[in-house]
């Protein structure tokens, strides 16, 4: 049976034990730097051997790229996560709609449009402590205080508001009534 070359040469005498681990400890180091890519220890200058080593270039332009997509694939799961406290603050928020007597008319991005809703629902979206949200294809109603929540996670999901809230002008006529043919 064949033995091994170091085998041959510890018989006969010409490998010491402790010569022959320190020989496998180093074949070991390099194998493992070869194959993971890992520059030798810097020279003395403080600069890694071979800085032009196209092989270190490839590892460090891999790592880069890696990184980048850790990045983008992190700030994706963010997004998602903010619209799915987004959709749950909606759906527990959000009031159940009667279809009421009166059409509240809304802007939506360049499209005018419009919902039944109850006086009192009309009340409160005129003055803003309602607020309506896109959701499922539709609208849903949110109070005021989740609509904030909602606005700091998702911009885009509210309904801008359109210029309902009473200014100065508006105390001015306070005491009139207005009719009721005018309200649209």
């Amino acid at each position: 049976m064949a033995e091994s070359l170091f085998n041959q040469l510890k018989k006969a005498g010409l490998v010491s034990e402790q010569k022959a681990k320190q020989v496998q400890k180093a074949k070991g180091k390099a194998q493992f730097q070869q194959t993971k890519q890992i520059p030798a220890k810097p020279a003395a200058g403080g600069e890694v051997c071979a800085p032009d080593d196209p092989v270190l270039l490839a590892a460090a332009a891999k790592a880069e790229r890696t990184r980048l997509l850790n990045r983008e694939r992190q700030e994706q799961q963010v997004k998602k996560a903010a619209l799915a406290e987004v959709r749950q603050l909606i759906e527990t928020h959000r009031l159940r709609q009667d279809e009421g007597t009166m059409r509240y008319q809304f802007v939506d991005g360049t499209t005018v449009k419009s919902m039944a809703v109850t006086p009192e629902v009309h009340q409160r979206l005129v003055t803003a402590r309602l607020r309506i949200a896109r959701f499922d294809g539709g609208y849903a109603l949110i109070p005021a205080p989740a609509a904030e929540k909602i606005a700091q996670r998702a911009t885009d999901v509210l309904v801008p508001q359109s210029g309902t809230h009473a200014t100065h002008a508006d105390h001015d006529y306070a005491e009139f009534e207005v009719p009721d043919d005018l309200i649209w």
